[in-house]
């Protein structure tokens, strides 16, 4: 399975429905909280293409995107095959 990193921050309706999503899809991730990592909101940009929103999820070093992204794969039976290859 990929490695899954999490771009999060507090407060965030769309943030905490990626987590249930992912858990659902037993696809365990690594949350990393902009508002408490020094740096992290300046990475995510530089890595997310310049996307300033959150969540930005990434499978490996590739670039999903946000919620509805993920959303979309699971919806068109796509995230499994996208997580398991």
């Amino acid at each position: 399975m990929k490695k899954i990193t999490m771009y999060t921050g507090p407060l965030c309706n769309y943030c905490e429905a990626a987590k249930r999503l992912l858990a659902r899809n037993n696809a365990p991730y690594n949350e990393i909280d902009i508002s408490k990592v020094d740096g992290a909101m300046d990475e995510m940009i530089k890595k997310a293409n310049g996307k300033r929103t959150i969540p930005q999820i990434f499978f490996d070093d590739q670039h999903i995107g946000g919620y509805d992204e993920v959303r979309a794969l699971e919806k068109e039976n796509k995230l499994q095959n996208l997580l398991n290859n």
